[in-house]
């Protein structure tokens, strides 16, 4: 795990784990440096991932403001009540769809809540943060957030691709990696995070676009890439062309147990 600093005010915090045949997925919170800081996802919910290690490298867990949800997703709520604990001052910021899916696995505290919904907006001292549903989803309670001072869009698994190497998983930034690589990814992981994609009627979706177009943000961070500065257009080109990229399927049986056939066995300890 590490961080990159994009600017003055953002800096993500970047695992990733291998997913066998797709690559390497890049896992990312951030931290926004408002007046009033605010973390966005708390990493994987995998033991031993050190999330609160490096955020207290990038910012003292008691200054945390507000921890914002976008979805309740297990690589992005690891460290939700560690954080929680360690921030009292902080709120989390989400849906109440989120809310209730969290519920079944540890519910969060009420009273440490603030419910909001795509359109509405968060006072962060020096800032308004507005929410929004990004155009990929793989959850019902997504929702992500545009900065305007920073012109920053945070747009939660929207915009994924794995990763060909570990190296470029932990990239700091998108153009590290190759451009038809890029492409390609994205549009694997598109179809395999928003299966959906292919059936919704394709007006009905493009005009879910429209908001993001409407924003120019200057930064995109999505949870599965590395930081995207600059590349709007490459984004929303992407997006459009989603619908007619090939459906995935995923391994079966048969796939399985080639892929444990190469496994070499572990060496039973002797007594």
């Amino acid at each position: 795990m590490q961080t990159h600093r994009i600017n003055s005010d953002l800096t993500v915090i970047n695992d990733h784990l291998p997913v066998p045949t797709i690559g390497y997925l890049p896992i990312n919170a951030f931290v926004l440096h408002a007046e009033q800081p605010v973390v966005v996802d708390t990493g994987v919910s995998i033991p031993d991932r050190g999330f609160m290690d490096v955020l207290g490298s990038v910012i003292d867990p008691k200054d945390v403001r507000w921890i914002w949800l976008t979805h309740p997703d297990r690589d992005h709520t690891g460290a939700i009540f560690e954080l929680l604990e360690a921030a009292p001052q902080a709120r989390v910021v989400t849906t109440f769809l989120s809310v209730g899916i969290m519920t079944t696995y540890r519910p969060l505290p009420m009273d440490r809540l603030f419910l909001i919904n795509p359109g509405q907006t968060l006072d962060v001292g020096d800032r308004t943060l507005t929410a929004f549903r990004p155009p990929l989803f793989d959850s019902p309670a997504t929702v992500g957030f545009f900065d305007p001072r920073s012109r920053t869009c945070v747009a939660s698994d929207c915009f994924g691709a794995p990763m060909s190497s570990a190296d470029l998983a932990e990239a700091s930034d998108v153009r590290d990696v190759p451009s038809g690589d890029l492409r390609s990814g994205q549009l694997l992981w598109a179809t395999v995070d928003s299966p959906w994609i292919h059936v919704t009627d394709q007006n009905a979706y493009m005009k879910t676009v429209d908001p993001l177009r409407e924003m120019e943000p200057e930064v995109i961070l999505s949870s599965h890439l590395p930081p995207a500065v600059d590349r709007i257009s490459e984004c929303l080109d992407m997006l459009s062309v989603a619908p007619m990229a090939d459906p995935w399927v995923g391994p079966d049986q048969r796939a399985l147990e080639e892929m444990l056939a190469g496994f070499e066995p572990a060496a039973t300890p002797h007594g």
